[in-house]
């Protein structure tokens, strides 16, 4: 089987759960910003036809979560549907940066998509600044925050941070740094780690994360840690000191990032799932540019049990 790119037009931040009911949920960033859309198909490149897709929740007139709605993320959290987004009040920027904080919405029907969602919850880091991008995961039955955030004190947009989890809107722990900006390809335009996703293979815990501006420069990174390691130590966890995913301009496919993870249907493979540009002749600033499209990648491995991201591509063959 051979899926083409883009496998969903006009959605940045693109991500994807395959639930057991045999379905894989799509909810991403849509070009407006207004609305948390999602939608299943058994196949992913059914996702763009399918007409099984629903608007689950719309910003109100007013308030804290009346702007710019960024990055759903939809996770079945133990027994209850649970999307992670970001949201601003409004679109000035305050201490250089725009005034997002983290949300949560639970539903507790089968399907999300005609399920009832609860009222919106806000989500405390301990830390008041902008901070967006929130993922979650489970290991050794305890479940961890992981999301991206402005340092009071560190140069730049966002840094990376985990917590431990009490519910699924609510932290455990003091929230502890595990990236910063520093390499030369995380600081080109902003000073930027974001959209983190999580991937446990071969007795280790991986995190992509991306970087740098949201032009043709973005591009991704890579943390590791073993699976056996305090997750919350800092310590714990090894960066990579190159990018692992990023543009191929003679395939037009620029700024690849904000990805999650998920397999073919029958778990035989592992595939990303990010979203990149066929252009560079951006107008103005690339957050207001529509046309960045969810993509799919397959993942290998190699002896040493990391992911082998390889090169972003307009078909990917499976099986």
């Amino acid at each position: 089987m051979t899926l083409q790119n883009p496998i969903v037009e006009c959605r940045a931040d693109p991500h994807v759960t395959l639930h057991t009911d045999g379905y894989y949920y799509f909810t991403a960033s849509v070009p407006e910003y207004d609305r948390i859309e999602v939608r299943r198909a058994r196949t992913l490149d059914a996702l763009s036809s399918t007409d099984e897709i629903a608007t689950v929740w719309t910003k109100p007139d007013h308030g804290k979560t009346s702007d710019l709605i960024w990055a759903p993320e939809m996770h079945y959290f133990d027994d209850h549907w649970v999307i992670y987004f970001a949201a601003a009040p409004n679109r000035e920027i305050k201490d250089g940066a725009f005034q997002h904080r983290m949300y949560g919405l639970v539903c507790r029907d089968d399907n999300p998509l005609t399920g009832t969602w609860e009222p919106v919850v806000q989500i405390d880091s301990g830390i008041d600044t902008f901070c967006l991008d929130a993922t979650v995961f489970k290991h050794q039955d305890q479940w961890y925050y992981l999301w991206a955030q402005k340092d009071p004190v560190i140069p730049g947009n966002s840094c990376l941070y985990i917590a431990t989890m009490s519910d699924s809107t609510t932290l455990s722990s003091d929230a502890v740094m595990i990236s910063k900006p520093e390499f030369d390809w995380e600081i080109r335009g902003f000073l930027v780690n974001e959209g983190p996703s999580v991937i446990k293979r071969n007795g280790k815990i991986f995190i992509s994360y991306s970087a740098s501006a949201t032009d043709e420069r973005y591009c991704m990174g890579l943390l590791s840690a073993d699976d056996s390691a305090p997750l919350l130590d800092p310590m714990s966890w090894q960066k990579a000191t190159s990018p692992v995913f990023q543009s191929v301009p003679e395939k037009s496919i620029f700024g690849p990032g904000h990805n999650s993870f998920t397999t073919t249907p029958d778990g035989s493979e592992d595939l990303m799932i990010y979203h990149a540009r066929n252009y560079t002749n951006i107008e103005g600033d690339p957050l207001w540019d529509p046309n960045r499209h969810a993509c799919v990648h397959r993942l290998s491995w190699d002896e040493n049990g990391f992911p082998v991201f390889g090169e972003p591509q307009t078909q990917v063959a499976l099986g």
